[in-house]
């Protein structure tokens, strides 16, 4: 005898399939927009002919030309920068807070991207790359935010668990911001104390988000880490919602919470590096999309994951296409976008929810 689907279950699966959709529609749609206006069926066949080599039209068109140039060469890479980007920020996210269980934890919060500015600003400014050669030279400043965004979270763990006791949601988010705060005085202090004019113009890039440099051969490190994170998490979905359930049921369920806790605190800090390594610091995504969803999805990561993941890719294609087009003739970093966007939209979560983490009311 069959078993009967889940109502709800089959709606959220339904909803997958639409913010996939919707994704792909919003890539298409935000290449269209911008100083020269192009037509989306114009995008759709430049794009269809450079993936499948299907022609719809004019080859020379379809391939070279100044529309050509603008949906390809410029506009498609941002586009598709900004929705790897913003998968990587909400499913950590995501997975910071059932880690740590707590809903205010996110790799901004927590000093993570701090500290991975941090480490991206002692690479450019100090010359930090040398100790590289060859093709691992082109990595150096990945690896050294890396390094700086391990080392904050670290950091917070080690502060939350001073003073003996139980680790609470206010002694991460304090940590986060005592570590957040040593991160940028350090950060600032090294601008400070630069003389190299190009350096500091780099590393003000770091610190204000943007995805101005995006081409293609810069989608490759985080649409592959991308990529390995979707797939690593997706099959985590039974830890990360016995995360939520506590240590006796963790127990119980023979699962060592203490063991999956540092992996993913291993892996979501290096996601992190890298979103922040290749476009500075983007604030808020990580924990404003995660809580929109879960008030309409639930806390089971089966649908939560993939349907915040999918969201944050859509919140930060649109707010790059604003800081574009807001002001003329000149762009507004991401970052100032993403946290005067994020920051009402969290007060008014704060003040006005009242679902709880692990899916009951508190």
């Amino acid at each position: 005898m069959k078993k009967n689907l889940n109502p709800k279950h089959a709606l959220l699966g339904t909803a997958i399939i639409v913010f996939i959709g919707a994704l792909v529609l919003s890539i298409l749609a935000a290449v269209t927009i911008g100083a020269v206006k192009v037509s989306l069926a114009d995008v759709y066949r430049i794009v269809l002919y450079n993936v499948t080599h299907i022609e719809l039209g004019d080859k020379a068109f379809l391939s070279s030309g100044t529309i050509y140039e603008i949906v390809w060469n410029l506009r498609m890479p941002r586009v598709m920068m900004g929705a790897i980007i913003g998968i990587l920020l909400a499913m950590c996210g995501v997975v910071m807070q059932a880690t740590v269980q707590n809903p205010l934890a996110d790799p901004y919060i927590l000093g993570i991207s701090s500290g991975a500015s941090l480490g991206a600003t002692f690479s450019i400014m100090i010359g930090a790359a040398s100790v590289f050669t060859g093709v691992l030279a082109t990595m150096s400043t990945a690896f050294w935010a890396f390094f700086g965004a391990l080392g904050a979270m670290s950091l917070v763990m080690i502060l939350s668990h001073m003073g003996g006791g139980r680790v609470t949601s206010a002694k991460l988010v304090l940590a986060g911001c005592v570590v957040g705060s040593l991160c940028s005085a350090f950060t600032n202090m090294m601008i400070y104390i630069g003389k190299d004019a190009e350096n500091m113009k780099s590393v003000t890039y770091w610190l204000l988000g943007s995805m101005v440099s995006a081409r293609w051969p810069k989608l490759l490190l985080p649409g592959a880490c991308m990529g390995i994170g979707v797939l690593f998490f997706l099959t985590q979905m039974r830890n990360l919602n016995t995360l939520l359930v506590g240590e006796e049921a963790a127990i119980t369920l023979g699962v060592d919470l203490t063991r999956w806790r540092r992996i993913y605190m291993v892996v979501t800090s290096l996601l992190s590096a890298v979103a922040v390594c290749t476009c500075g610091i983007v604030g808020f995504v990580g924990l404003m999309i995660p809580h929109i969803v879960r008030g309409f999805a639930g806390s089971d990561h089966r649908f939560l994951l993939p349907l915040a993941s999918l969201s944050g890719g859509i919140f930060l294609i649109w707010a790059d296409v604003l800081a574009r087009i807001v002001l003329k003739n000149t762009e507004i970093p991401l970052g100032v976008i993403t946290s005067a966007i994020g920051a009402p939209i969290f007060v008014y979560m704060m003040v006005k929810k009242s679902y709880g983490f692990g899916g009951g009311e508190r």
